[in-house]
């Protein structure tokens, strides 16, 4: 089980941290990533961390704002969203893969963002 949190409404310019804390899973043996969907868009990915933390990849239209971690000892993913733009706006949801895998296997129930104007 995935439990995101963080989400919230916040002005253009300003920073959210997303959390997911995972549960039922061996933490450390799943690649992360973070995705999102906007009203009326299809899902996109926004960043992933491979299990040890040290191999990460934001997609471009967040590269240089947001950051992805995790800690494995607290079975949490984290994402760092900075200089947010109302663009951003979106339910962010969280995701396991396990390590070898293509897919991912389990999601979060998603967080709303909002960034207003």
């Amino acid at each position: 089980q995935l439990q995101a949190s963080g989400g919230g409404l916040v002005q253009a310019g300003g920073s959210l941290r997303l959390s997911c804390v995972a549960s039922g899973l061996t933490f450390s043996s799943y690649r992360m990533g973070w995705f999102r969907q906007a009203p009326g868009k299809e899902r996109e990915f926004v960043a992933r961390v491979n299990w040890r933390g040290i191999s990460t990849y934001v997609a471009d239209s967040v590269k240089g704002r947001f950051t992805i971690s995790r800690d494995n000892a607290k079975n949490t993913v984290y994402l760092q969203m900075n200089m947010l733009k109302p663009g951003d706006t979106a339910v962010y949801y969280c995701a396991a893969a396990a390590v070898g895998g293509a897919d991912y296997d389990y999601w979060g129930q998603g967080t709303l963002v909002t960034v207003s104007s």
